[in-house]
């Protein structure tokens, strides 16, 4: 990954552990750095201060060797969606707390401030119903959903949220109003 690349991963995955979408050994930010590989962070990684040995280089195609037992849990929900959509360049695994707590009691999400309501619309919330089987059926379902639906945000029932942008900023800021929203509905309904 090239120096301008890093840095600017570095920020972000700063700000959003200080955010609290990313936690300690929880999370995972990935880029696409060419057609058919991608960088991920490592298994036990602390996003609040990661350093370019904190991430690692794979491939999407071919054989997977011993550099996969390295990386993120998520690695292969990371690989499918850059299998399946081309233009995605980032993709990220956060548990932002709102929006996961009101994943848990609700099937859709319906902002009813400015921001969501322009920049999100109506979400539908998946419910990947077992969670025993959750990790092996993840990759599958998720490109599933992503590819029946025309969004860039799938927020999970009781798991969190996976994005993926072309734009790392865009992205960002998505994951960012998505969890103010949660937060405003939850505090709307402990003011009513």
């Amino acid at each position: 990954m090239d120096r301008h690349l890093f840095n600017e991963i570095k920020h972000i995955a700063h700000s959003m552990f200080q955010k609290n979408f990313f936690g300690v050994f929880h999370g995972s930010i990935s880029t696409r750095t060419s057609i058919n590989s991608f960088s991920i962070n490592r298994k036990f990684t602390i996003l609040d201060d990661v350093q370019e040995s904190c991430f690692i280089h794979l491939n999407c195609l071919g054989k997977q060797d011993y550099r996969w037992n390295e990386a993120s849990v998520d690695v292969e929900i990371h690989k499918e969606i850059y299998k399946a959509f081309p233009n995605a360049k980032y993709i990220s695994y956060t548990m932002p707390p709102y929006a996961t707590a009101y994943s848990i009691a609700h099937d859709s999400l319906a902002p009813q401030d400015y921001y969501g309501k322009q920049m999100l619309g109506e979400i539908t919330i998946y419910d990947p119903q077992k969670f025993t089987t959750w990790e092996k059926r993840a990759p599958h379902e998720i490109i599933n959903f992503f590819q029946k639906n025309n969004t860039h945000l799938l927020l999970i029932k009781g798991f969190g949220l996976i994005s993926y942008d072309r734009d790392l900023t865009e992205m960002v800021k998505k994951v960012a109003i998505l969890e103010n929203s949660c937060k405003l509905l939850t505090l709307s309904s402990v003011m009513e």
